[in-house]
């Protein structure tokens, strides 16, 4: 594995890369960074791809040159594309993102669709995308406003709560989780949790409540595979837009293992199953 980083407008990112061949950039969503790929990355470099992941702007090791500040789908989906840039100049590329990340690689297909082979969109929370988005919405607020006045234990747990899953792992529970990971998702699930507050006050409302460019999805339908988890059945705000998408592109749907963070629960059948949906 390489790293280098990258200074782009009001920020500076750090990337990994990883085989040579088609570039394929994974674009991490919520909280995570490039070690959110750890355990497919290899999978997928040695199945003849230069795969690129990184640290999107304000997470992990890609500080802002500012203050925190609500970021930009727009601002993202550009910051994915001077890497595309830098690292596959001459080529069109791959591009996988999931949740937010998801929202972001849809962003660059519907704009930059010169530049994209194939996009895989898994499970994009576009709210305004559902049949009634509003109870979804003020869930959303709910926990921004939460994070900001009561801290990401209590935003976290309401969250969970009001995804179906319950009220959220206790404090015993997450340190066993944490402790079963292996070192490289242990070292990475630290700076998830010290991304928490930036990614619940500055994005979780900013890119759900995103508009997605339909027409120019439309228009690059043939490169465009939507992705829901096998696991994720129920979880309206999460599978519920990739489902409207789809019919609104006429591409339809995409299986993948687990649920909504299934590349990092099932990291090796997750990557077989990308792979599949790269090369259709």
């Amino acid at each position: 594995m390489n790293h280098g980083t990258l200074p782009v407008p009001g920020a500076t990112l750090r990337y990994e890369t990883r085989g040579s061949g088609p570039v394929l950039l994974l674009i991490p969503g919520g909280a995570g960074d490039a070690g959110l790929f750890v355990g497919m990355a290899d999978l997928l470099a040695s199945a003849g791809h230069t795969v690129v992941s990184y640290d999107p702007r304000g997470l992990s090791r890609s500080p802002l040159d500012g203050p925190p500040a609500d970021q930009s789908v727009e601002e993202w989906s550009e910051d994915a594309a001077r890497l595309l840039d830098l690292l596959a100049p001459d080529q069109e590329a791959y591009v996988f993102g999931s949740s937010s990340g998801a929202i972001v690689a849809l962003d660059l297909l519907a704009r930059h669709p010169g530049r994209l082979r194939r996009v895989v969109a898994h499970e994009p929370p576009l709210l305004g995308l559902l049949a009634e988005p509003a109870p979804h919405q003020a869930l959303f607020a709910e926990v921004r406003e939460l994070a900001r006045t009561a801290g990401v234990g209590p935003a976290t747990a309401r969250f969970a709560e009001g995804l179906g899953g319950g009220g959220g792992p206790t404090d015993e529970e997450r340190h066993r989780e944490s402790t079963e990971l292996p070192p490289s998702i242990r070292e990475m699930a630290g700076r998830m949790t010290a991304n928490m507050p930036f990614f619940l006050e500055h994005m979780l409302c900013p890119f759900s409540s995103s508009t997605p460019g339909t027409d120019g999805l439309r228009a690059a339908a043939g490169k465009l595979v939507l992705g829901v988890g096998e696991m994720s059945a129920g979880q309206e705000p999460l599978v519920g837009p990739a489902t409207r998408l789809a019919e609104l592109t006429g591409v339809g749907t995409t299986e993948f293992p687990g649920g909504h963070l299934g590349c990092t629960e099932h990291p090796a059948e997750f990557a077989e199953a990308l792979l599949t949906a790269l090369r259709r």
